[in-house]
């Protein structure tokens, strides 16, 4: 039986990619396979043993540097078949493996250098460098991987450019995820939004549309702010008053929240990052049976408007985002059946079944299985 080792310095142990999706899929194929996170719970749960790796540090330098360290000579000691990474920071500590002979895999789960562009603790006189610079990090490290994995097609195409071996594996849902009761239809007067809360995320404008909705419609609104003043921000608007605060949503919550409310919002702001990105939250509403109000990009409107299970808008127009939702609202039927769609989309061609398929034989090439 081949060990394989996933790492992670900066994702928790449970990690929806790495853990439930990745980690599971491949212990089922018949693998070894060990999780290492630093500072995280050790603990096994179907054929994936999950190992803490004890590191002290303060700061994201300190982290990078003395995590890095910690994560490698852990590794290195389990002397695994292949290794697997998740985090840019710890590339030059792959590479370092890949010299000792080993197998090598880079799991590239956003698009980095786009996304640093929008990042509210840098600068932003100094975006441009930082993402510039991270590009060409990240892309000389990368080029030395065994192989390289992408969450998008878009990044794909990215590192196809520097690496023969690339192949995308999207976020779809899993399939044991799908396993609920039928479709509840005992709706409130709400609708749902889960992630991180951030001005780019379009939660600004979604706050505004509320005060311009025709109904007493309140918002579901689950995650952490970023940054932390930011909720100042939208207590001073005049939708917040019909804002239920909900903070930290475990998987229990959220589905609680999607039994109770009417649709799901996912109406990013289009900056270059989120274009072609494939919002692991957009399919959960499909899964849950909720129609989904989006921002119109190409390829979102390809999904949502192609599958028609939801509504695409203009995410920086409030009156749009609340026309949508008085519309889903007056039609019941109408919502309801996008929501089913959005189901059967989900089980038919967005579900991480065919991206485990894809998954285990990418490790059987590389490993010459």
């Amino acid at each position: 039986m081949k060990l394989i080792c996933h790492i992670t310095t900066v994702h928790p142990a449970r990690d929806t990619r790495i853990f439930y999706k990745e980690c599971k899929s491949l212990a089922g194929a018949g693998y070894d396979v060990k999780l290492l996170v630093i500072n995280g719970e050790s603990f096994e749960e179907e054929g994936v043993k999950v190992i803490g790796v004890p590191c002290h540090f303060s700061g994201r330098l300190k982290r990078f540097r003395k995590a890095s360290k910690a994560i490698y000579n852990a590794a290195l000691h389990l002397n695994a078949d292949l290794y697997h990474f998740h985090d840019p920071e710890v590339l030059p500590s792959a590479t370092k493996l890949v010299k000792k002979g080993k197998k090598v895999i880079y799991d590239v789960h956003e698009d980095v250098p786009r996304q640093l562009l929008s990042k509210h603790y840098i600068p932003r006189i100094f975006r441009k460098s930082v993402a510039f610079v991270t590009e060409k990090f990240e892309n000389h490290y990368a080029s030395k991987m065994s192989g390289i994995i992408t969450a998008t097609e878009f990044i794909r195409d990215r590192f196809s450019k520097i690496h023969k071996q690339v192949i995308d594996i999207k976020n779809y849902p899993v399939f044991n995820e799908l396993d609920k009761e039928a479709i509840k239809k005992d709706k409130k007067a709400e609708i749902f939004y889960v992630g991180s809360i951030t001005r780019e995320r379009g939660i600004t404008e979604l706050v505004k549309a509320l005060e311009k909705t025709n109904s007493n419609i309140r918002l579901n609104l689950a995650g952490k702010y970023a940054p932390d003043q930011y909720r100042n921000d939208l207590a001073g608007l005049k939708g917040w008053q019909k804002v239920n605060e909900i903070g930290f949503a475990d998987r229990k919550k959220v589905e609680e929240l999607s039994d109770r409310s009417f649709a799901g919002i996912v109406t990013l702001q289009p900056i270059i990052n989120y274009l072609d990105a494939l919002p692991v939250k957009m399919f959960e509403y499909m899964v849950a049976g909720l129609p989904v109000i989006a921002s119109d990009f190409p390829l979102w409107k390809e999904i949502v408007e192609g599958n028609q299970c939801g509504l695409c808008v203009d995410p920086m127009n409030p009156d749009e985002i609340s026309q949508a939702i008085d519309h889903l609202f007056a039609n019941p039927e109408e919502a309801q059946k996008m929501g089913t769609n959005g189901r059967n989309a989900v089980i038919e061609k967005y579900n991480w079944d065919l991206e485990e398929k894809k998954l285990i034989g990418f490790y059987k090439k590389l490993l010459n299985d």
